[in-house]
């Protein structure tokens, strides 16, 4: 199961990554860049929970901060998509199966407003002031925007390659053959009571009739 989510996870982010890299960033739209790697992070974070949410956008984060053309601090992103992936993951159904897709757009919508502010306070730390020449407000509505136009045709499908990676074969065919081997135990053993008392009845019943013939037999001698 783990190593169904590491390699699910992995193949996930890098083509993330490179599709946005490679395609999204050279469309020079006005704003911020559509950010399918935190798309990505988002449907697995659903899907994995908290824990898994934090690893999966750390991983996903530090490499986006190492591949190029990155500029800026290795780790910034990191620490970003961890945080979006560890509250992202609170939100996930026992069932593991979302009822609506309100909630899924509202998280995405949050996740790009709230990664746009966290990555610009992590950058003024760090004295980088790229966020105030381009204009935050304008950062944060494009952010939110584009992430949401782009959130139905990513999230959903994430969310279902996860889910199916989850339901492992070789798992479900040794823990539906355990419950056979039980469920048969139990039957073969409910079966011998049942047996046994039926034995058992008969046994009794034919001690009955023994001692109430023996009556008779008694009785027609004292006549």
């Amino acid at each position: 199961m783990r190593v169904n989510r590491i390699l699910l996870s992995s193949a996930l982010i890098v083509v993330a990554l490179v599709l946005q890299v490679s395609v999204l960033a050279r469309l020079h739209l006005p704003g911020a860049v559509p950010d399918l790697l935190l798309l990505t992070v988002l449907g697995l974070a659903m899907v994995y929970g908290h824990v898994g949410g934090a690893l999966v956008g750390f991983g996903a984060g530090l490499l986006a901060d190492l591949a190029p053309p990155a500029d800026h601090a290795a780790g910034r992103y990191a620490l970003v998509l961890c945080v979006i992936g560890y509250l992202a993951g609170l939100i996930k159904p026992e069932t593991g199966r979302l009822k609506s897709a309100t909630g899924p757009m509202l998280v995405v919508v949050a996740a790009a407003l709230g990664s746009t502010l966290l990555y610009a306070g992590v950058g003024a730390l760090v004295g980088d002031t790229a966020a105030r020449q381009v204009g935050l407000g304008s950062l944060l509505f494009s952010a939110a925007v584009y992430d949401l136009l782009l959130a139905p045709f990513v999230v959903p499908g994430i969310m279902a390659l996860a889910r199916r990676a989850e339901n492992d074969p070789l798992a479900e065919s040794g823990s539906a053959a355990k419950t056979t081997d039980i469920s048969s135990g139990w039957l073969s053993s409910g079966t011998g009571l049942r047996i046994g008392s039926q034995r058992g009845g008969l046994r009794v019943k034919a001690a009955r009739a023994r001692v109430a013939r023996a009556g008779r037999i008694k009785g027609v001698k004292r006549l």
